[in-house]
């Protein structure tokens, strides 16, 4: 009966697989927006590309963040 009560979380080991994948993904749709709008509307140093892949990255790394704190506070919890 108690085990049934019991929230079912997610393996810890499956979040932290796929924190790489998602920080991956979105890097790379930020670069290639960044990319295609260098392409479609060209200036000098490429500002487009380089602006919105580290706006990726900053995305990424909140997107990180939030899920290893939600991890860590999961991990406290269960004690």
């Amino acid at each position: 009966m108690e085990n049934q009560n019991k929230k079912k979380r997610p393996n810890k080991w499956l979040v932290l697989i796929n924190i790489p994948i998602q920080m991956g993904i979105v890097i790379f749709l930020f670069a290639y927006l960044g990319k295609w709008l260098d392409t479609n509307y060209p200036n000098k140093h490429s500002v487009y590309i380089k602006v919105l892949t580290l706006f990726g990255v900053a995305i990424a790394f909140y997107n990180l963040n939030r899920q290893l704190k939600k991890l860590n506070d999961s991990d406290k919890n269960e004690f």
